[in-house]
């Protein structure tokens, strides 16, 4: 005799979870629930490394692709102000404070001009990180300098422009990939701003506790000269071709002078090492044959 008892289906593997600890948002002075993502399990799959420094995932027969990356960012769906969850309990300058609280309504337009349907009440997808990422480089945009926005800004927009381009796998043709091409053309300005504001000591970029550019490891400040020369070389303007070339000889020379180039360089992180040797020997190669079509028409 057959059990009339229904056969439940299977429940959803969980990816994420809700910590006991609400946040406090300093912007609205309200608490809002704090998404994690839960480890282990085969939940994260490391593969390969990008040279951008970006870990790809591989998925799981259990949880499928995953995205470590979207629950970085924490957005508050009181006054959409975001930012990385470490900054929340330590902002409290009052002028950026109002400066945040003020723009709401501006933030919030362009975010939904781009990602026009995300959500910050459920379990967050990757549309819904991707749109908390934009919304956080809005936010750094109005913060004092104390709070080092620049580079954050930088490692923002690199990191949505990787988002971006897994959105444009996921569901092509929607313009996604347009929007990856943006985000990482910012990113070149905001790396690139942010050692010229470490320079001028204006801002001291090279203190911020993790350099990331990923979530999976630290690489420091010779990460970010790195990654400054090689998104000029990927992503650069083309126009100007003398402005070009000045700019790449410029990298070449800073990445041989950190990653000492022919001398010992034991003390630096592997993978960096052989992609900055790689960057380099891509800067020599273009540099070079610039030359000879300089020299063949005089």
């Amino acid at each position: 005799m057959q059990s009339s008892k229904k056969k439940e289906p299977d429940k959803k593997p969980s990816i994420s979870y809700w910590t006991k600890q609400k946040c406090h948002c300093p912007v609205c002075k309200k608490d809002f629930r704090h998404e994690e993502m839960l480890s282990g399990n085969g939940r994260m799959i490391a593969g390969g490394l990008t040279d951008e420094l970006h870990r790809i995932y591989e998925p799981s027969a259990r949880y499928g692709k995953v995205y470590p990356l979207i629950y970085a960012i924490g957005c508050c769906p009181n006054c959409h102000a975001a930012m990385f969850w470490g900054d929340f309990p330590v902002l409290q300058d009052k002028g950026t404070l109002e400066r945040i609280y003020d723009d709401e309504e501006n933030r919030l337009k362009q975010v939904n001009e781009v990602f026009p349907y995300f959500n910050l009440e459920r379990e967050r997808t990757l549309y819904d990180g991707a749109a908390m990422y934009y919304m956080a480089l809005l936010t750094y945009s109005k913060m004092d300098v104390a709070y080092l926005p620049t580079l954050k800004q930088g490692i923002i927009a690199l990191r949505l422009s990787w988002l971006c381009r897994d959105l444009d796998i996921a569901v092509p043709n929607h313009n996604f990939s347009v929007m990856a091409e943006t985000f990482v053309r910012k990113a070149i300005f905001f790396y690139q701003q942010a050692v010229i504001n470490e320079t001028a000591r204006v801002e001291q970029s090279s203190s911020i506790s993790n350099f990331g550019p990923d979530i999976d490891k630290n690489y420091g400040w010779d990460g970010v000269i790195y990654l400054c020369g090689l998104l000029e070389y990927k992503y650069g303007q083309q126009n100007d071709h003398e402005l070009r070339l000045r700019k790449l000889e410029e990298y070449k020379t800073a990445i041989a002078r950190i990653f000492g180039f022919g001398k010992s360089s034991k003390n630096k992180p592997g993978p960096l090492l052989e992609h900055s040797r790689n960057l380099y020997e891509a800067l020599t190669k273009e540099l070079e044959a610039s030359t000879e079509i300089s020299l063949g028409e005089m």
